[in-house]
């Protein structure tokens, strides 16, 4: 089947664009998502020591929302120059245990009652005063 046609021998309302490609933006999004994922790892590969590496694919399994967070702390130290060398296991704790301090200020719930001038907790319960 010849597939080189014309642009004089298509009819009106038709393209030359090949309709099997038309599904080619989702898996193109895949290929970039996979790069992206790839090249992530390979900056991590090149920041952290090997026991660094394996401590975080170790605790990924149990939490992958603090490993995420210090994975993009990581990789924006390393992209912007500021990553002195590579991260050991200890420095790595250190950083996971700053992640887990931030999140817990987060969680903190404070609560701050009101006092009113009549207020039912006052020492004498009597209602002389309102007489």
């Amino acid at each position: 089947m010849d597939t080189n046609v014309r642009p004089d021998e298509i009819p009106d309302g038709f393209t030359a664009a090949d309709p099997t490609q038309a599904n080619a933006g989702p898996d193109s999004k895949q290929a970039q998502k996979q790069a992206q994922q790839e090249q992530k790892r390979s900056i991590l590969e090149q920041s952290l020591t090997p026991e660094a590496l394996a401590r975080l694919g170790t605790i990924k399994l149990v939490k992958p929302e603090k490993v995420t967070a210090v994975e993009n702390m990581i990789i924006s130290m390393a992209v912007s120059g500021k990553l002195p060398g590579r991260i050991n296991e200890g420095k790595l704790i250190e950083m996971l245990e700053g992640i887990g301090a931030k999140q817990n200020q987060a969680k903190s719930i404070n609560i701050q009652r009101k006092k009113y001038a009549f207020d039912s907790d006052d020492d004498d319960d009597n209602d002389d005063d309102l007489l």
